[in-house]
């Protein structure tokens, strides 16, 4: 589907787009635009959702500049990367790599 290079690569050109939902839960979660970018930039793919509608999207993990873990989601749409929502994973849902969801 994506790899991480071609995420990376439209995020640093700022082909990059949100809607208000997005901006509405990183201030809910206290997350800074720095701290984003910081994860996309230095992050990995771990989960794809090709089905996912309107757009496909990709989960990455990256860390803030502080070392903290943090999930971004994102979807792809003619070269545009829409910033879907982020978070901090939580350790009572993730493993401690923060890539493997916990089977519950």
């Amino acid at each position: 589907m994506f790899d991480i290079e071609s995420i990376q690569s439209l995020y640093n050109g700022n082909a990059v787009k949100h809607r208000e939902h997005f901006i509405l839960r990183i201030k809910e979660r206290s997350i800074r635009r720095k701290e984003i970018s910081h994860a996309i930039l230095t992050g990995k793919i771990i989960e794809q959702y090709p089905d996912d509608e309107p757009l496909p999207s990709i989960l990455i993990l990256g860390y803030t500049k502080d070392n903290k873990p943090l999930h971004v989601a994102v979807s792809i749409d003619d070269d545009i990367i829409w910033l879907v929502t982020a978070y901090y994973p939580a350790l009572d849902i993730w493993e401690t790599d923060y890539k493997t969801k916990k089977v519950i």
